[in-house]
């Protein structure tokens, strides 16, 4: 098992070493923090990351990326995504992620000109390819390269590489942009982006490991691992996330009976 997964990391090495230089979209997550250990591994100094700030990204996820950074003297730039005055973007239209990773990647390229990068690099996984994923085509049409998926990486793998490497994310739940909790049509906005990030951010603190809160409305729906339900059900603990996500600006409060998934938002498409 260990040697399959150390030649697939020689073919990722091999691979950012044909680049030259690359600019790494790093959002602090499992598989970014793994590309990015790689691409410094086999690059050097002739790797940056650049993470995205916005709305959308809760800060304590902007917080853990630049102390990555800073932790392995990696060059780290910071670029305001400001999806919110993306034509379109507010709508939620089933490519939303389209819009938002074309006008994200292509400010990411004008950096990575700028410092004389010769390419870009994101951290899909094989995993990606079974879900819908609009995002996936801007990075096609702006030829950004895909390095975990040309190695052929699970996350599962990449997970257990990162244990091997002592990566502090090995074991990170799962996370993505949080407008992925609107339904599709609904407006997102700041405030309702907020919203979302308090209660997940509530969740966490009471030591839930993976949690989504969609938004439907004014209704949030909460995922979590259904192995955690029970720790959701003592009457003190269900009371406290019913009055703080009606602080926080829900009308109700519902809990989803399959528990958490990723994409659960696509399963209408």
């Amino acid at each position: 098992m260990l040697q399959n997964l150390y030649e697939k990391y020689q073919k990722l090495q091999d691979y950012l070493k044909s680049l030259g230089s690359a600019a790494v979209a790093f959002s602090g997550g499992v598989d970014s923090t793994f590309l990015l250990y790689a691409a410094q591994e086999a690059l050097k100094d002739h790797v940056i990351a650049v993470t995205a700030s916005s709305c959308s990204f809760p800060k304590r996820e902007l917080e853990e990326a630049k102390a990555f950074c800073r932790e392995h003297h990696v060059r780290h730039f910071v670029v305001d995504s400001d999806e919110l005055n993306i034509e379109g973007f507010r709508q939620n239209p089933k490519n939303r992620c389209y819009l938002c990773k074309h006008a994200l990647f292509e400010k990411i390229l004008a950096l990575a000109k700028e410092n004389h990068i010769a390419a870009v690099a994101e951290g899909s996984n094989m995993d990606d390819n079974g879900d819908y994923r609009p995002g996936m085509l801007a990075v096609k049409e702006l030829g950004i390269v895909s390095p975990l998926q040309y190695a052929e990486l699970s996350k599962e793998e990449i997970r257990s590489l990162s244990r091997e490497f002592g990566l502090p994310t090995w074991e990170k739940p799962s996370f993505a942009c949080l407008a992925s909790r609107f339904v599709y049509g609904e407006t997102i906005s700041e405030e309702k982006l907020r919203m979302v990030d308090q209660a997940e951010q509530l969740l966490l603190d009471l030591g839930f490991r993976q949690v989504r809160v969609r938004i439907h409305g004014s209704i949030a729906r909460i995922e979590i691992l259904p192995q955690e339900f029970e720790k959701l059900m003592p009457e003190e603990v269900r009371l406290n996330v019913y009055a703080k996500l009606k602080e926080y600006g829900f009308s109700y409060v519902t809990l989803d009976l399959m528990g958490y998934r990723t994409g659960s938002m696509n399963e209408t498409l």
